[in-house]
């Protein structure tokens, strides 16, 4: 691994990395418990106006001009949405007799240029990370998934007399590579004439940064911390997370005493908190640092052990030793873990060799969240973990969007099995910002659009996505997913993991997997009270279900 340099790296990517599965619902057998679906909220507020010539549906019929336009063939017209079997399908807009032309970049009268970056299929450093995983699509059913997507948003979306070209760019290096990230960014956006582009080396930011100074909108690229304007998320920032667990630690934790516990001393015992994060050296984790102590010290509880570790596999057991040990030694109950979803089966491990059982608190970490790694964690510790996911309560296989509407426009089920879920947002989010950009296209009218979006209401199965100002964050909102949902560890249940393993312990979703934003978590506790969570929705939830509409004159499905 030492030839690949610094592998604790992966803190960058562990966001993007984890959509391998915050996006897919995944399989399994078992029963869910209780309930928790149909609730949706009202939508919340404008983040300003559409630009011009982008004309939604619901704007118009407020207005009382719906006549005056001409609304596309998979507009449903009783709702002013695009018809498709998606809980949160977007609204229609007006069509338009002229669309400006070659306005950007990469935009012409006809075509709007893409390029999909695919890491190389050989990725040593990767497949590492995701080796639990076990993700086996090859780059050829990847593309084709893509594409399959793009035919779809093609005919049904909103695109004023363009469509959508993708061309994909794999690799020339590992993804901890910064020199071919750069080389390769410049091709993207020089050579190939993108004006977007979806994805990249998931272990250097270098990709991003490229592409934003030469102007090209970032889908689901590695986040930097100015992401302002072009740089667009799926999941939530790593600042954002922090507001998020701080708020409830200091909601439902703080104060008490720490009665989840494997050690039962400790169950009378007033929670003592200890963090556990990856530690690159670089300033980023730094800076991070310095923000959690200030939410922290904000929120008015304290971190009494703070203990950094490098993801090296020759001494992560050294290592581990040495963390466990100072997080007892402080009298550490509450152990709040980030960092990669690699590392705590040692630091587990370690703990029980050293007697040691607190509570271990996950603080929203990409991958640690799923069933499929916390299956490898030493289980009479993770018998006491709980926290905040960004993941949705998981659904059998073939119901979440992602799937769902693949089959309904191909007819079949996607080639990149394991990969649709995080396929799915890049399409979906990019051809939504066509929609609400408006003939004009542009990266400041892209952006404009994606603001102005309505935000959608809750659900236990999909998460709720939003971008610009909107009272949710207080800063900008540069990446989608705005709400979390709580979780503890089952080590009994028995059904499929993520990728339709079948094996012993689940994690289980609190209230059927009901969401909060920041700030809406209450002080009630129901960690490790089975009674009204799921683990896997076998139906979608009361209140959730999609449209029920045939697919479209012209898709695959449809014989066209």
């Amino acid at each position: 691994m030492r030839r690949w340099g610094p592998i604790a790296a992966i803190v960058v990517v562990l966001a993007i990395v984890g959509a391998l599965v915050v996006f897919s619902g995944g399989d399994d057998d078992d029963d869910t418990a209780g309930g928790g679906g149909g609730e949706t909220s009202e939508p919340g507020g404008e983040s300003g106006d559409f630009p011009e010539g982008a004309v939604p549906y619901r704007l118009a019929e407020e207005a009382g001009t719906v006549d005056d336009y001409e609304w596309p063939e998979q507009c449903d017209t009783e709702t002013g949405l695009v018809a498709m079997p998606n809980q949160f399908a977007p609204d229609c807009f007006a069509n338009v007799d002229d669309n400006g032309g070659a306005t950007y970049a990469g935009v012409t009268e006809d075509e709007i240029k893409v390029v999909v970056y695919l890491s190389p299929e050989d990725d040593a450093v990767l497949n590492f990370i995701t080796a639990p995983i076990n993700n086996d699509d090859t780059n050829e059913q990847i593309k084709e998934t893509y594409q399959t997507y793009v035919d779809m948003f093609n005919a049904i979306y909103q695109t004023y007399g363009r469509k959508v070209v993708i061309e994909f760019l794999e690799g020339s290096g590992f993804s901890s590579d910064e020199v071919a990230a750069r080389a390769d960014a410049v091709k993207a956006m020089e050579e190939m004439g993108a004006f977007a582009v979806w994805g990249g080396p998931t272990l250097s930011n270098a990709w991003t940064e490229e592409i934003k100074a030469r102007g090209g909108v970032c889908i689901a690229c590695p986040g930097l911390r100015d992401a302002e304007p072009s740089v667009f998320g799926i999941v939530a920032s790593a600042s954002q997370t922090r507001q998020m667990w701080v708020d409830y630690v200091a909601t439902k934790l703080a104060g008490k005493p720490a009665e989840f516990a494997g050690d039962e001393s400790m169950h009378d015992t007033e929670r003592v908190f200890g963090l556990l994060y990856i530690d690159t050296g670089s300033a980023d984790v730094q800076e991070g640092l310095e923000e959690t102590r200030e939410l922290v010290s904000e929120a008015g509880f304290e971190l009494a052990e703070e203990v950094g570790y490098q993801l090296d596999p020759a001494t992560l057991a050294e290592q581990a030793s040495t963390a466990i040990a100072r997080l007892q030694a402080a009298g550490v109950t509450t152990v709040i873990i980030g960092g990669d979803p690699i590392a705590p089966k040692t630091f587990t491990e370690v703990a029980t060799q050293q007697g040691y059982f607190p509570e271990w608190f996950l603080n929203g970490a990409a991958l640690q969240d799923t069933t499929a790694f916390g299956r490898t964690y030493d289980q009479e510790q993770w018998a006491h973990a709980f926290g905040i996911s960004q993941l949705a309560a998981r659904t059998a296989n073939g119901l979440g969007d992602a799937e769902r509407v693949y089959q309904w426009w191909a007819g079949e089920y996607p080639a990149a099995d394991d990969t649709v879920g995080v396929l799915w947002p890049n399409p979906a989010t990019f051809f939504a910002g066509i929609q609400a950009a408006g003939p004009n296209l542009t990266m400041d009218t892209f952006r404009q659009g994606l603001f102005a979006m309505e935000i959608p209401g809750h659900s236990v199965t999909q998460q709720r996505y939003s971008y610009g100002d909107h009272g949710i964050w207080p800063e900008t909102d540069y990446n989608g997913i705005d709400d979390f949902t709580e979780i503890w560890w089952d080590p009994t249940v028995e059904g499929d993991d993520e990728i339709r393993k079948p094996g012993v312990g689940m994690y289980r979703y609190v209230d059927g997997g009901k969401r909060y934003l920041l700030g809406e978590w209450t002080e009630d506790n129901k960690l490790f009270d089975p009674e009204g969570t799921s683990t896997v929705y076998e139906e979608i939830p009361e209140g959730e279900e999609p449209a029920d509409v045939p697919p479209p004159p012209g898709s695959p499905a449809a014989g066209g």
